[in-house]
């Protein structure tokens, strides 16, 4: 069950309760990406913000502007001086990076991460970004027990900080299987029962026929066929259907001034 909070503009965000991964960003440089970063965070449903050592120290009123309403990120984020302080209470933890390492530790891809992440989340887990101008070193891998990798272009690895956490937040969002959020449950309306899907062949057949568009009159048959099977295809609703039949009527018939012409 997860509780409604308001933002700065008091808009109600819904925010689960459910246990999540830490975000941890290691050493930022620029508060208007860690405040781009929390507005990504907060789409996909991640509250949890650590920063470690920030260059520009820490609050930053650059953050805010960039966070698009995501203050509660800013607000509540957690300061620790190493990164061996912000994963001491994880049990497990990635690095993100796209750079190869003459290290001895697995890498994992984007297809499986959100999975294993859930299935270990009980117990604290969390995913490292480096700074923007150099990522990662060695010695803030080597606190991780696997790397995530995206699968950029590798001619051209280049997402900034913010880009890189917004990827990963919606990562995490999807692996929770629901492929449609639940607002947007019902807003298709039901499929025309076939008997007015049947009404509708057969008024725009009979315009069509009076048309002389049936010809030559022995390919008929496969013609009202090629004509059926994409308007059923298409599913339309009771009101598509009905919308369908004016149109096919105004145009055998005119409408208004046009009426008779």
């Amino acid at each position: 069950m997860g509780k409604a909070i308001k933002d700065q503009l008091g808009r109600v965000i819904e925010r689960e309760d459910a246990p999540q991964p830490a975000v941890i960003l290691v050493r930022p440089q620029l508060g208007e990406n860690i405040g781009a970063a929390c507005r990504g965070m907060l789409n996909f449903g991640l509250t949890e913000l650590r920063l470690v050592a920030p260059r520009d120290g820490w609050p930053n009123p650059a953050a805010d502007a960039m966070a698009a309403g995501a203050v509660e990120l800013i607000e509540n984020a957690k300061l620790f001086e190493t990164v061996e302080e912000a994963v001491a209470d994880l049990s497990y933890v990635l690095a993100a990076t796209a750079r190869r390492r003459e290290l001895e530790i697995p890498v994992v891809g984007t297809t499986v991460v959100g999975r294993e992440m859930r299935a270990k989340v009980e117990q604290g887990v969390g995913i490292l970004f480096g700074p923007e101008k150099a990522g990662l070193t060695n010695a803030d891998v080597v606190m991780a027990d696997a790397i995530l990798t995206y699968p950029v272009n590798p001619a051209f690895q280049s997402l900034n900080l913010a880009q890189a956490v917004n990827v990963f937040a919606f990562i995490w969002a999807q692996s929770e299987g629901s492929e449609v959020p639940d607002y947007f449950e019902g807003v298709r309306s039901d499929v025309a029962p076939r008997e007015d899907l049947a009404r509708l062949f057969d008024h725009l057949e009979d315009e069509l026929e009076d048309a002389g568009f049936f010809f030559p009159a022995a390919k008929k048959h496969l013609m009202q066929q090629n004509i059926r099977a994409p308007l059923t295809r298409a599913q339309m609703s009771e009101q598509e259907v009905r919308t369908f039949r004016g149109i096919v009527k105004a145009l055998a018939k005119g409408r208004g001034k046009a009426r008779g012409k």
